[in-house]
């Protein structure tokens, strides 16, 4: 059984503000140019989507102006946190789960992603898990914290 991916960022602002970075301003600083199904064909999403509630979506608009689906919104609790299912470029069969927690942390938030579900992809889940541990600090320790340096 492959073990959950667990990072942990501290940014410069409250929950409430840290929530919106990550979930209202998504687009703005998701490295789309690396992470995304456009990407993966040499090219840059349009767009990256999250619908703010539970059962909302997140997908990326391709850039011939097609959709793609990420993932769905499982648990919608602003700003304390949200989970999602994630399957950029995969059928929803292939979904693992992501857990994202916004907790106050002296002058900050602490953000905690925990990226779960593995036994999904089956003998690629450990290739798959190594992929996405870097791929999250990129991301995660990267861009979003790079949004509150702007």
């Amino acid at each position: 059984m492959t073990k959950p991916i667990v990072k942990t960022v501290t940014v410069a602002a409250d929950p409430t503000r840290a929530f919106e970075v990550f979930t209202a301003n998504l687009s703005e600083w998701w490295p789309g140019d690396r992470h995304s199904v456009s990407a993966g064909k040499g090219e840059v999403p349009q767009n990256v989507v999250l619908e703010p509630r539970q059962g909302g979506a997140i997908y990326e608009i391709l850039s011939d102006g097609s959709r793609t689906e990420w993932g769905v919104i499982q648990r919608w609790e602003p700003p304390a946190g949200f989970e999602m299912t994630w399957h950029p470029g995969q059928g929803a069969d292939m979904a693992t789960r992501l857990a994202l927690q916004f907790e106050a942390n002296g002058a900050g938030t602490q953000v905690t992603l925990t990226h779960s579900g593995w036994d999904v992809m089956a003998e690629k889940a450990e290739e798959m898990s190594q992929h996405y541990s870097t791929g999250w600090d990129h991301v995660l320790g990267t861009c979003f914290c790079g949004a509150f340096t702007q």
